[in-house]
């Protein structure tokens, strides 16, 4: 997803470059885009549940040794979905104006970044869901990573006392896809009722009572 820069150690200081892809041949981008178009339409007419790697190939009208070459998995697919949804908000965090931009208290950037990925998964939660769910992408995921390496910066330079790789892995677990949708569907939660008690965990963890002007 993140493919040039990147580095999944949370301990790097590097993220990967928003703007950097791996140069495809034409036919190799038009191949992939032929799938991503199937797979979303797949996913509008059915539901993100129903799209497999053999029904994708079949709407495509490639075979599905193709699909498998492309993405390697299920989740590699869905990632790769979420691929444009993903490079905003890293653009937006890294580039973009306050609050989510370099010029916010990293206690308000690190807010607003809790608030936008629960935006994502309020209009993306069961393709977030699908991508996050798989062994491979579950905790190693470029995405996941680049959300955590995020967090941690944001706690390191708030001078957050404690463990902060910790404390951004406990940051981050509430902003898991399948919890949230669970939080919503099931339990009845509205998203901002979620976000609010992100912003409070947020808030506590950094010992601080309100968000800084």
């Amino acid at each position: 997803m993140f493919p040039l820069g990147y580095d999944a150690d949370v301990n790097s200081p590097l993220l990967p470059l928003v703007d950097a892809e791996i140069p495809e041949r034409c036919d190799a981008a038009r191949n992939r885009k032929l799938l991503l178009d199937a797979a979303a339409t797949l996913v509008a007419e059915r539901g993100v549940d129903a799209v497999t790697m053999e029904v994708v190939a079949a709407k495509a009208g490639v075979g599905k040794g193709t699909v498998f070459r492309r993405f390697g998995s299920r989740s590699g697919l869905m990632n790769a979905m979420l691929d444009h949804t993903e490079r905003e908000l890293q653009h937006a965090f890294m580039f973009g104006p306050p609050p989510l931009g370099p010029d916010a208290d990293p206690i308000v950037r690190l807010v607003a970044f809790g608030r936008a990925r629960l935006d994502m998964v309020a209009v993306q939660g069961d393709i977030l869901r699908a991508a996050e769910n798989s062994p491979e992408f579950r905790f190693s995921g470029p995405a996941r990573a680049v959300s955590l390496r995020h967090i941690v910066t944001l706690l390191t330079d708030a001078q957050v006392d404690g463990d902060v790789e910790l404390l951004g892995t406990a940051l981050l677990a509430p902003l898991d896809a399948a919890l949230v949708l669970y939080q919503c569907r099931t339990l009845g939660m509205p998203i901002e009722r979620i976000a609010d008690g992100w912003q409070d965990l947020a808030l506590r963890i950094a010992r601080i009572d309100a968000l800084p002007d």
